[in-house]
């Protein structure tokens, strides 16, 4: 071992009597420390709130969605229906029926989104899971063969403005614009189409969602909005587990556009690309504050290397005495400095990758009484986390360490 290292361990090591600079060191060290693990503690419970977030909104958002890029419909008999079906990676196709809808129940009424959706949708979206009470129940036919009894399943806040309830024999009436006509000097049967069903349960998934949807059989909203069969707004797209969003896109944008090149493949971040923004924006703010905090923490660490290159003025006189230059001596405490940062980054991951793993196995700290979907923080770490944090706490100390000794007298 060289000389300057051999100094620099055996100051951090030794024994040393009580005294300020041995605290102030021990401040500076646990500082940087906490600094770290807070980095990933708090990083990794936003991630796992995101993921939450996300598997939420995908309850809504399939993995996939084919829209026209001009106009409102498509039509399956127009594409090769049956070969995106069959596309390396799909499991289901699910035709979708978005419509603006003016909805009615008793006295009260709501502006909605009606998605009419067919029987693929259930298990493609898995919001059967996602009722709060009630059961998934689109349609029932009757014995003599007539129109189904149509019903609907809500979002919960719309579900509570219209005061709606289960069992009830009141059924919601949902009116729709007819297309062509406006509704100045028309009666209501004139400029609507008109449909009822009956609610059969609600939903809380997310609020943008919950204050905006109403889900109905897709046949009831093809009637309403006056499409025919083969007519929809959007095909979701199901993936079969292990296969990659962005190679089953290119190739349906290989298979779909061909023909025609006016359709548009989306995938879950461009379905909801404000949200993502703000997600990424918010997580590089928490990451820049706790920068700063870490950059706060440095200054422990120089007061830290400042006394201690004064408390060991008779060292250094010693080792000039000795033959050892000016440069090597600011190499030496350099070093030392490092072998602290070093020494309290290292800690501060595995601290934090306790916490983390100690909050993923028990749940220890609860999110309280409420609504929640989880009860306890969910975390989920990342490598990236770990590296980027190393990397973030290691710059900003050694920048800290190296202007302390290259300005220290020695």
């Amino acid at each position: 071992m060289r000389l300057e290292p051999f100094i620099a361990v055996r100051y951090l090591f030794a024994r040393r009597q009580k005294s300020v600079v041995t605290v102030i060191s021990w401040v500076s060290l646990i500082g940087l420390t906490v600094s770290t693990a807070a980095l990933i503690v708090v990083l990794s419970v936003y991630n796992g709130i995101g993921k939450i977030t996300q598997s939420l909104f995908s309850t809504f958002d399939p993995e996939l969605v084919i829209e026209p890029a001009e106009g409102k419909t498509l039509h399956t008999t127009e594409i090769d229906y049956r070969g995106l079906c069959e596309t390396e990676g799909v499991e289901q196709v699910s035709q979708l029926v978005d419509e603006m809808a003016w909805v009615t129940y008793g006295s009260n009424q709501a502006i909605v989104t009606l998605r009419g959706v067919d029987e693929v949708y259930r298990s493609l979206s898995g919001l059967d899971t996602l009722l709060y009470e009630g059961c998934y129940l689109l349609r029932q036919e009757t014995p003599e063969g007539d129109e189904p009894i149509h019903y609907l399943l809500v979002g919960g806040e719309v579900w509570n403005n219209l005061g709606m309830r289960l069992h009830s024999n009141m059924p919601a009436a949902i009116h729709i614009p007819k297309r062509g006509t406006s509704s100045m000097g028309y009666s209501l049967d004139q400029a609507f189409n008109i449909g009822y069903a009956y609610p059969a349960g609600y939903f809380f998934i997310q609020q943008d969602i919950d204050r905006r949807f109403i889900v109905a059989d897709i046949d009831l909203a093809r009637r309403l909005t006056a499409y025919s069969p083969d007519e929809c707004t959007a095909l979701a797209v199901k993936l079969r587990p292990n296969a990659d969003p962005q190679k089953v896109k290119q190739q349906l944008n290989a298979l779909l556009n061909a023909e025609h090149p006016s359709l548009k493949i989306k995938d879950r971040h461009d379905q909801q690309p404000l949200y993502f923004k703000i997600f990424r924006t918010e997580r590089l703010g928490i990451y820049l504050i706790l920068s700063f905090i870490v950059l706060i923490s440095t200054l422990s660490l120089v007061a830290s290397l400042s006394l201690l290159i004064i408390n060991k003025r008779k060292d250094i006189f010693t080792l000039r005495s000795m033959g050892m230059t000016t440069q090597r001596l600011r190499r030496t405490f350099l070093t030392e400095g490092l072998l602290i940062c070093g020494v309290a980054v290292i800690s501060g991951l595995v601290i934090g990758f306790v916490v983390c793993l100690l909050q993923q196995q028990f749940g220890i700290i609860q999110m309280g009484d409420g609504n929640f979907v989880v009860k306890a923080f969910p975390v989920a770490m990342q490598v990236t986390d770990f590296i980027y944090t190393f990397l973030l706490v290691m710059v900003l100390s050694s920048l800290s360490v190296t202007l302390t000794v290259r300005h220290a007298r020695i």
